[in-house]
């Protein structure tokens, strides 16, 4: 069972570890020690903020070191708690999924409590940290497989209130685009477990590849921040897009799996178009090359109608099935916080 030395009542700033239990061929007594930060102060909301979801996602980890290191508890109204590396063991290794057991820790939910590690610490989220907490922001980007324009994103729950009160709190990281995505591989994310219970749930996709620009960190560190001001727990003004001198976010959706472009065949991806840029129906947005034919012509990856290209593959070298591209077609943000007749 997993434990923790950390009491989530006591005022003040407490750095310490979830510990999970874990067996290898030179350790039948072994922990997994995963580094955690409390930090509280009077009354008002709870907010877990996680990095690491994925372990080759680095932006939401430094964002949450340097919020661990830097937060000083007169600041707080309430209570942070900061998990910068969830999942620690592929986080050590930039891998995506657990070295440990193999699984994605963002399909493991709501997990077990006598499973693997990964499954392990998706039962104590669910069980303990989601049901303390008022909000919960999950920071991913795209990893080594994909980047991202940058930006804030949110699925749209069924129950309004908690939609506007999540589409608010989205907005507030004030990204030049917002994203409404579809999950078209698998269940058991850590997000839908979160909003199950009724949270307040904000995520990201912060770019991706293993280069992380300037200008994306301080998009991770200055979005999280004033989240944390909008939603109260944090002092100090609230800052807008209007405040920021910027037009308004453009928040875009792909919720059909068509949206989602995969690799027809195994090759090598060149892309053909900025991100965040427009594109129409009909326009090829990327190429398969074919390694061992080269005198074939490359096989054409083509919009299936009008939209933003939100997102490309990583790596050049792809196989087939792989997603390497996705259109977001751009939605009125009043539209959706309307109740259906």
């Amino acid at each position: 069972m997993l434990f923790t030395a950390i009491d989530f009542d006591q005022t003040g700033k407490q750095h310490g570890y979830l510990q999970v239990p874990y067996s290898h061929d030179l350790a039948g007594w072994a922990n997994v020690f995963i580094p955690i930060t409390c930090i509280k102060n009077g009354g008002g909301p709870t907010v877990l903020i996680i990095g690491g979801n994925h372990g080759d996602e680095y932006q939401g980890q430094i964002a949450a070191w340097n919020l661990s290191r830097e937060l000083d508890p007169d600041e707080v109204t309430g209570r942070i708690i900061l998990i910068p590396s969830l999942n620690f063991p592929a986080a050590r290794e930039a891998k995506r999924l657990s070295p440990l057991d193999g699984m994605n820790m963002n399909r493991a939910f709501p997990g077990t409590p006598e499973g693997p590690v990964t499954s392990q610490i998706a039962h104590f989220l669910t069980t303990v940290f989601f049901p303390m907490s008022d909000v919960v922001i999950d920071i991913h980007s795209g990893g080594r497989s994909m980047v991202f324009v940058p930006c804030a994103h949110m699925h749209l729950v069924e129950d309004m209130e908690q939609r506007r009160r999540m589409m608010a709190a989205m907005l507030a990281w004030n990204t030049d685009f917002a994203f409404l995505y579809a999950d078209i591989a698998g269940t058991g994310l850590l997000p839908v477990e979160a909003e199950n219970q009724g949270k307040t749930v904000v995520t990201t996709e912060l770019g991706g590849s293993e280069a992380i620009p300037a200008s994306v960190h301080r998009i991770a560190r200055e979005g999280l921040q004033n989240v944390l001001r909008h939603v109260g727990v944090l002092q100090g003004e609230v800052d807008t897009r209007e405040s920021l001198g910027k037009p308004p976010t453009i928040l875009t959706q792909a919720l059909d799996r068509g949206d989602y472009l995969l690799a027809p065949e195994s090759g090598v991806f060149e892309v053909k178009c900025d991100l965040g840029s427009a594109v129409r129906e009909g326009d090829t947005v990327g190429l398969i090359h074919n390694m061992e034919r080269p005198e074939r012509l490359p096989a054409p990856i083509v919009a299936h109608r009008d939209g933003y290209f939100m997102t490309m593959r990583a790596p050049c070298l792809t196989q087939q099935g792989d997603c390497v591209a996705v259109i977001a077609q751009q939605v009125d943000p009043e539209s959706l916080l309307v109740e259906s007749p």
